[in-house]
């Protein structure tokens, strides 16, 4: 493998495969099978469900052996064919996986009650988990992955026979949750954490199944927040439904995206489905993830480069109330008002020229201009906004977007429309393609909104992206985003303050329609005020 499992958590977010049994069912596998036996009986469906996750864009699979320990496959009558099926199935993911993808030894609980709960002993249980843990480890897997435990105290006996069976290898220890935030045996998530924060077994601390991502992102939170260890979260697609006698899970692949943004906004470091999740629904969390994590971990390297200064001294830069209007009247702290435009999807623009018009003739300060908004594809904002200022007359404010430009064209193409008369950006980072018309289009992402606004401010004063003095400062006013009801609030107060320590002179923020939450927003970055343009969102149909 190119990378290890703590390698690859130091650089993003590391992305698993979803469910194995779902997939094995939907494919004719009678539920009274033992399917870990099927790796030995019919390795190559074994082999294609791996394949169809690992074209999904997954950093690992998990071996088919949830179950393959002794006392799980005696009930089949299949205690002598632990070394068997474990070592053919870590061969099987290995051949889906190649080089680029890596395998995780899967693992289950046993289902006997260990003590206080029950007689099986522990030193028995013990036995069992090592007897698997050396098959898998010996076969070659990179990592083992302990799944949908009830019982911490067996999750942390699990934990210490990997341990036994491989100290190199990193063991994730996954456990089960309700609704109400408790194991099967109504142990807190918070104490299952701190036990499992306190094991020198345990690499990375995670939850699975049971629950689907909503709830599951609440336990997240709460996991967190009490572990400095990296978190791991795998929900099934919902909660199954009997539909024809057959078990099918509602949540779409969508759906299960848009939780996965937000897992990861929340701080989980890998993320993953469980129980209901298909490749489908896996393909499109690994867009979406892929997406925003780009922009998260690029950026501190962007902004860096962007202060890097090789020049002896940089130029002064222009003062606010000389750069535009929008900077005379910032300066004088007047209110301003903008109206957004977006470009026509084709290259006539008569229609947008025409309401450029109306907002002028009714004091409108300027229009504001996105840039690909929700990932779609449009006329050039930049020939949008020349055009509206020299045909009309009404001041622009340019959006830069991170998404599809690197950092060299971006920097082009500010000083472009510099060049151009436009004299106002609003930088912004992007929504990932996955989210428009184009989902199959890639994302640049080599700066955010942050890094970007520390290049502008460098260009202010005459210093490019590789530290170099230039003929003469620009004189942009530079506007951030901001969003005031923000699903990660501290996360945008966070981000919100390193843009106006960037250098950031104003924000317009998304949509208000809860004035308060606004006002709380601005008390919590109150110690960096800037000015704020609130947006307003007329609703255009009973959609909206």
């Amino acid at each position: 493998m190119k990378n290890s499992l703590i390698e690859l958590l130091k650089k993003q977010v590391v992305l698993g495969d979803g469910a194995m049994g779902t997939m094995l069912y939907a494919s004719g596998v009678f539920l009274n099978r033992c399917f870990d036996e099927l790796n030995l009986t019919n390795p190559d469906l074994v082999r294609s469900i791996h394949e169809k996750y690992v074209q999904a864009g997954v950093d690992f699979i998990e071996t088919n052996t949830f179950g393959a320990t002794s006392i799980k496959l005696a009930k089949f009558g299949l205690q002598d064919k632990v070394e068997a099926i474990n070592r053919a199935a870590v061969k099987i993911a290995r051949e889906a996986a190649k080089d680029d993808v890596m395998v995780a030894g899967a693992m289950g609980p046993l289902g006997q009650e260990l003590p206080p709960y029950g007689l099986f002993s522990e030193e028995d249980a013990g036995e069992i988990f090592l007897q698997q843990a050396r098959v898998l480890a010996q076969a070659g897997v990179d990592f083992f992955i302990l799944e949908t435990f009830t019982n911490i105290g067996e999750l942390l006996l699990a934990a210490e026979a990997l341990h036994t069976a491989d100290r190199n290898l990193p063991v994730v220890a996954q456990f089960t949750v309700n609704e109400n935030q408790e194991t099967l045996y109504g142990i807190k998530i918070e104490d299952a954490v701190r036990q499992l924060d306190a094991s020198p077994h345990v690499t990375v601390i995670g939850i699975n199944c049971t629950i689907g991502p909503s709830t599951m992102l609440h336990s997240l939170e709460i996991g967190l927040s009490l572990t400095n260890k990296p978190f791991s979260v795998m929900p099934n697609a919902g909660l199954p439904r009997e539909v024809d006698g057959r078990k099918l899970y509602m949540c779409t692949p969508e759906y299960m995206a848009e939780y996965s943004k937000r897992f990861f906004e929340a701080g989980a470091k890998i993320i993953g489905g469980c129980c209901g999740t298909t490749p489908e629904h896996i393909r499109e969390i690994v867009k979406t993830v892929r997406s925003i994590d780009k922009a998260v971990h690029r950026a501190p390297i962007a902004t860096s480069m962007a202060v890097s200064v090789k020049a002896d001294a940089s130029k002064p830069e222009i003062p606010l109330s000389e750069k535009s209007g929008i900077g005379k009247k910032l300066a004088e702290h007047t209110p301003i008002t903008f109206v957004e435009l977006t470009p026509p999807r084709g290259f006539d623009l008569t229609d947008m020229l025409e309401k450029a018009k109306l907002c002028a003739d009714n004091d409108i300060d300027a229009i504001n201009i996105p840039d690909g908004p929700r990932a779609s594809s449009r006329l050039s904002p930049m020939i949008a906004a020349v055009k509206i200022q020299q045909v009309i007359g009404i001041e622009t404010v340019l959006h830069i977007c991170c998404r599809d430009r690197n950092l060299i064209g971006m920097q082009s193409d500010i000083i472009g429309a510099y060049a151009m008369g436009l004299r106002n950006l609003l930088l912004i980072t992007g929504d990932p393609p996955k989210l428009g018309d184009f989902p199959d289009a890639t994302a640049v992402f080599d700066i955010d909104s942050i890094g970007l606004t520390a290049v502008v401010k460098n260009l202010n004063r005459g210093i490019d992206i590789a530290g170099n003095a230039f003929s003469a400062p620009l004189g942009l006013t530079i506007a951030v985003g901001a969003n005031p009801v923000a699903f990660d609030m501290q996360r945008e107060i966070e981000r919100f303050k390193l843009k106006v320590d960037a250098g950031a002179e104003y924000a317009v923020t998304q949509p208000v329609f809860d004035p308060k939450m606004l006002k709380n927003f601005l008390d919590a970055v109150s110690s960096h005020k800037i000015p704020i343009i609130a947006g307003i969102w007329p609703f255009m149909s009973y959609k909206n």
